[in-house]
């Protein structure tokens, strides 16, 4: 039995998602969902299914269904699905394109996200074409040339911070026949909606700040239009390939999506205060945040974003590669790790992580901000900027 629906229409998402995009359970009363363990469902004499359309647990779950409903209502969208990570979501979106097809993706984004379209693309006979989407018009002017079938881009981008003007890119798309998908994992949906600017395709790493406490992988994609034939694919290529969140980790995620309201306000509170501390740092050559008025698409992420930027940052140290390895191993309150959108801070090296040839400055620290006191943070990165 499916949990008693809420007039989502009615409701702020704070309070939508305090309930989980639901009511008590009808058959239990219980106010959590239960977990629904079962890969198959029963049928009746007639070989028709006792409740209409469970038949098997790819897609016929109950809390899948409850999951993906409020992920959907917050997005602004007419259909979500959930992915066993989120790198899965952007191969889901990546195979719309057939071979003989072009994908135009942001460069300088999630190394996972350029590693497997070049990879995927060149094992499909797809071109990919890679441009900066925050130098707008060079981006349109790609665009122009290479008519891609899908574009890609990631806002705020990981670890850059930089921001591309989703409304503009929309338009252009619609007068080369492209889909747009959005990759707003850095931002959640309560601070960026990209349907609402026009993009076909949100998507999350539900892994990040949708989870919010570091102990699951998700992914999840949501669609302006259910109908589209597009959506069609994505919805049939995650029942028939497979690529599902488990029963409980799908559990852990409505779970975790109960509090993002008040994690997402705290990160952003945090991120900014934090950003505005190291700008003034003697010992910050730069500072990567969209909240920043000196950052040179400010406005634009003040136009597309509300509720705040966003809980990633990037920071250039003065000095070289010994100086910010120095830094991250002096940090005490800091967790040296690889992720973003937890509720504990971490800091990473980027360019350890990417390698040599990533372009990534030997001297940027990527932190994600968590829910800590804010006082905490300030003095534990002050102290371990002390130590060069």
């Amino acid at each position: 039995m499916s949990n008693t629906p809420l007039k989502t229409s009615s409701l702020h998402a704070d309070s939508l998602l305090a309930h989980g995009g639901g009511g008590y359970d009808a058959a239990t009363g219980a106010v959590v969902p239960p977990i629904q363990t079962a890969t198959t469902f029963a049928r009746d004499e007639a070989y028709e299914p006792i409740v209409p359309g469970h038949i098997y647990s790819r897609d016929a779950n109950s809390l899948y269904k409850q999951t993906e409903n409020l992920i959907a209502a917050l997005e602004c969208g007419a259909e979500s699905r959930l992915f066993a990570s989120g790198m899965a979501a952007v191969a889901a979106i990546a195979r719309i394109v057939k071979p003989g097809g072009t994908i135009l993706a942001q460069s300088g984004i999630y190394w996972g996200t350029t590693h497997f379209l070049r990879k995927h693309c060149a094992h499909n006979d797809i071109a990919l074409v890679e441009s900066d989407a925050s130098e707008l018009q060079t981006f349109l002017d790609e665009m122009a040339v290479t008519q891609p079938d899908l574009v890609w881009l990631e806002v705020p981008s990981n670890p850059y911070l930089k921001v591309a003007d989703i409304p503009k890119i929309s338009e252009n798309c619609k007068s080369v026949d492209a889909l747009l998908a959005v990759d707003a994992t850095a931002a959640t949906p309560l601070i960026l909606k990209p349907l609402t600017l026009g993009a076909d395709f949100a998507m999350h790493s539900a892994t990040k700040a949708l989870n919010g406490h570091s102990d699951l992988l998700g992914g999840v994609v949501t669609a302006r239009d259910a109908e589209s034939d597009a959506w069609k694919f994505i919805t049939e290529e995650r029942q028939v390939a497979g690529a599902v969140l488990g029963s409980f980790e799908t559990w852990l995620l409505l779970r975790g999506m109960r509090t993002l309201s008040l994690r997402v306000e705290r990160m952003n509170q945090n991120t900014l205060a934090l950003a505005e501390h190291l700008l003034q740092h003697p010992k910050i050559e730069l500072v990567l945040f969209p909240g920043l008025p000196g950052h040179p698409h400010h406005a634009l992420a003040k136009e597309m974003m509300t509720n705040g930027y966003g809980s990633l940052m990037s920071v250039l140290i003065k000095g070289g590669k010994e100086d910010a390895l120095k830094v991250t191993g002096a940090l005490k309150v800091f967790q040296r790790a690889t992720s973003l959108g937890g509720t504990e801070s971490l800091v990473e090296h980027r360019h350890t992580i990417e390698g040599d040839g990533s372009g990534v400055p030997e001297n940027l620290l990527r932190l994600s901000i968590g829910i800590e006191h804010v006082s905490d943070l300030i003095a534990d990165i002050d102290q371990a900027l002390a130590e060069i």
